[in-house]
């Protein structure tokens, strides 16, 4: 049977496009988030204000759950990890990847199961794997030879500590350079071609302390369609055949890592979940069976499929500003709350909330209160031509990426996070002010 087997009428439907499922805009100009209006949100909560729709970020961990039910659905916590979203996650039966010691933290803070934590980094620190050994998490991803010997080294006596080891599997795959990881030659994981990987398996069971439990990859981010992942099956499964071959050992785990797409604009298309699901489950289970291995158990990680979309941010527009060739936009928040356009010209959509607008629409660049030229939020947003100081804007897709990439550039406080459920808003991160940021600063 493949392990990836799906019940297809079981798996739950949700939105494809850039807006949660909760998310509703009216012709009056109204708009409203899990039954709250943004307005209400905005004079409650203020501006900038990340969003979350808590019931559509559930459905998508249902879904994943429901489309790969033989597999092992671990959260990639770099998207967006805070302790409401750890508790989230927790209730929702999925494990958790952490990527540091903070992490690890904020999930050990609200009982999150340590068995289904998932430690990666590619230069995790002597303080950061005591910390993984001391809280027992599942499995640590080891990514350097070096790597071997100080982890076993820190394992207390008598115990053994499960491992991955991340390989190259020379797809190259993602939406952009910077965020492509499954190619030679860059910082993450062990190259197969080079043979360290080989050396890497050969090593790790010599360890008695250490218990060698499967291979792990990843490939990029913003991936959208399944064939990358399908590639790298294969691969992985061939050096699954080689490792049995060599040692006598059948590893039975198999971590595909994550970077599943996600739609920013209208018309865009992330990955199809279920056609994800059955080509990688096929491939998966054909490829073993043709060298004569058990199909291994699959290990995801989705972050960005899982909370991207349940999130947007809301901004008040300061100024309107017409320049020789453009109109720009600026609004009360900017790179420090989502420096992804700066890094990797990520776009997104936006919409004037609140009001109505019979102005035909423009393209405008929606700009932030930095004093950089680069701090540019959304290039040729579709807005009315009446937009206005005072109006306010939603940009959708932002619940990965945003809070957890914010910074306090300018000296400006990161904005609040706010979740909707059950017609409710509460506040789950509040809003960083100046006194949280002189607490830092000791003085002379």
């Amino acid at each position: 049977m493949c392990v990836l087997e799906q019940d297809q009428a079981s798996v739950p439907d949700i939105r494809t496009g850039p807006w949660s499922a909760g998310t509703r805009f009216e012709p009056g100009g109204g708009a409203t988030v899990g039954g709250v209006a943004m307005t209400e949100l905005a004079s409650r909560f203020g501006t900038p204000a990340y969003v979350i729709d808590e019931t559509d970020l559930r459905e998508r961990c249902r879904a994943y759950r429901a489309a790969l039910p033989g597999a092992e659905v671990v959260y990639a916590a770099k998207a967006f990890l805070c302790r409401a979203m750890a508790s989230w996650i927790r209730e929702e039966g999925l494990g958790l990847d952490v990527a540091s010691g903070g992490e690890l933290a904020v999930a050990l803070s609200v009982g999150f199961p340590a068995e289904r934590i998932v430690f990666h980094g590619n230069a995790k620190t002597p303080q950061e794997l005591s910390a993984a050994l001391d809280a027992g998490v599942g499995r640590i991803v080891v990514d350097t030879l070096a790597e071997i010997g100080h982890l076993a080294a820190l394992v207390p006596f008598g115990r053994r500590q499960k491992i991955l080891i991340r390989v190259i599997p020379d797809v190259d795959a993602g939406a952009h350079p910077a965020i492509r990881t499954g190619g030679e030659d860059q910082k993450f994981g062990l190259s197969i071609a080079s043979r360290a990987a080989g050396e890497a398996v050969a090593r790790a069971l010599g360890q008695s302390s250490l218990e060698l439990v499967g291979l792990h990859c990843h490939l990029g981010s913003q991936i959208v369609t399944p064939e990358p992942y399908e590639r790298a099956a294969r691969t992985l499964i061939e050096l699954l055949g080689r490792i049995r071959d060599a040692h006598g050992v059948v590893l039975p785990e198999l971590d595909l890592g994550g970077g599943h797409g996600i739609a920013y604009l209208d018309g865009e298309q992330g990955l199809d979940l279920e056609s994800y699901a059955r080509r990688v489950g096929d491939a998966v289970h054909a490829h073993a069976a043709w060298l004569g291995l058990p199909a291994p158990r699959l290990i995801i990680e989705p972050g960005r499929a899982v909370s991207g979309p349940a999130g947007l941010t809301l901004y008040r527009v300061i100024a309107v500003k017409r320049g020789l060739s453009r109109v720009f936009v600026a609004v009360d928040g900017g790179m420090s709350d989502n420096p992804r356009p700066c890094l990797y010209g990520a776009r997104y959509t936006a919409r004037l909330v609140g009001r109505r607008s019979s102005a035909t629409t423009r393209t405008a660049t929606i700009v932030g209160h930095h004093c950089e030229a680069g701090d540019t939020l959304a290039e040729d947003a579709e807005l009315p031509a009446d937009i206005r100081p005072g109006d306010l804007i939603a940009v959708a897709a932002t619940g990965a990426y945003h809070h957890s990439m914010a910074s306090t550039y300018n000296m400006t406080g990161r904005p609040p996070v706010i979740a909707i459920s059950g017609g409710r808003a509460r506040l789950v991160v509040r809003r960083e002010e100046p006194d949280d940021l002189m607490r830092r600063d000791v003085g002379l």
